[in-house]
């Protein structure tokens, strides 16, 4: 079920490596900061709550350090000016791995470019080539030029929207030179709730395929559904995102764009016991816990993982 016959690619972000036979790593998650709405924000001319926003990445570097879960932060700007801004505060307070999240290509570019001349290339992850961009071969040659690394391609299909639909849209984009790129890391787009399965399938499907890494926007989904703090309360939506995101992270996703940076600890919790919950399913499956120490399970279940290696020794 979990084991994929065809060799899976691991990619290095920065020092994260994301990719993989299941299980083989911990799943890479990234943080929203400065989007619509968030409490930090004073205006989007890039004033904000500075010792707020570095309290929130410390929580974060916090919870990746005790969990073994590697993270980043993407941060939401509506123009380039305030891109750079973001840019600046956050390579001053942190030396974890960013992206941008900006929708508009144009203001996208322009931020990317202010990325390379500072030489953050290494550092820095470009999200996204999508099937909507007018001219994805274009935009490749100027994220190429730019010296950009490490991309994020968008795997989404209007006319097809169901898994195979998605592996349709990446190869389209692979065939225009999206996949050209030291590392590439396919996001198969949460468009509501329950269609996050069809992106979980495709996570699958693309990997057997392929050997890519995939993940998604999980907490698109899940924030999308206005109805559930009506019909559970605001406790009852925090439980049904943290399971969504932790039933993901077993369900071959190699990172997960988990939302905003104030909810990281539920999540990261509850993305820690999926992915244990992984380990003992992917123990019965191939009869070997992978070595990296880094696995939650290792980090919290080293005395379990020694009893079970032994008396698997034993037999």
């Amino acid at each position: 079920m979990f084991r994929f016959n065809r060799e899976q690619k691991v990619f290095t972000i920065d020092k994260i490596k994301v990719g993989g036979q299941a299980g083989e790593n911990p799943p890479l998650l990234i943080a929203s900061m400065f989007h619509n709405k968030d409490r930090i924000v004073t205006d989007r001319k890039g004033n904000f709550d500075r010792p707020k926003a570095v309290e929130l990445i410390r929580k974060q570097e916090e919870l990746s350090a005790s969990t073994g879960i590697p993270s980043m932060v993407a941060m939401v700007a509506n123009s380039a000016e305030e891109a750079k801004i973001y840019i600046d505060f956050y390579r001053e307070t942190t030396t974890m791995a960013f992206g941008i999240d900006m929708w508009v290509a144009e203001k996208r570019a322009e931020a990317t470019e202010y990325v390379a001349k500072l030489g953050l290339q290494d550092k820095f992850l470009y999200n996204s080539i999508t099937p909507w961009d007018k001219d994805v071969k274009g935009q490749v040659r100027k994220l190429k030029d730019l010296g950009i690394k490490h991309v994020v391609v968008q795997a989404f299909d209007d006319a097809d929207q169901t898994p195979g639909g998605r592996l349709k849209s990446l190869e389209k984009l692979l065939d225009q030179g999206a996949g050209d790129f030291e590392t590439v890391i396919v996001d198969t787009s949460v468009m509501n709730m329950p269609s996050t399965s069809f992106s979980l399938i495709a996570n699958r499907i693309i990997k057997e395929k392929l050997g890519l890494p995939c993940g998604g926007a999980y907490s698109n989904g899940t924030h999308m559904w206005k109805e559930a703090k009506t019909i559970w309360s605001l406790d009852g939506f925090k439980a049904m995102d943290a399971v969504v995101q932790g039933m993901a992270s077993v369900l071959w996703s190699d990172f997960n764009f988990y939302g905003p940076i104030v909810t990281a600890p539920r999540i990261f919790p509850a993305v820690a016991a999926g992915h244990i919950l992984l380990s003992t399913l992917l123990y019965d499956e191939t009869k070997r816990i992978p070595d990296n120490p880094d696995l939650p399970i290792r980090k919290y279940f080293g005395e379990f993982l020694g009893k079970l290696t032994a008396g698997a020794a034993r037999k």
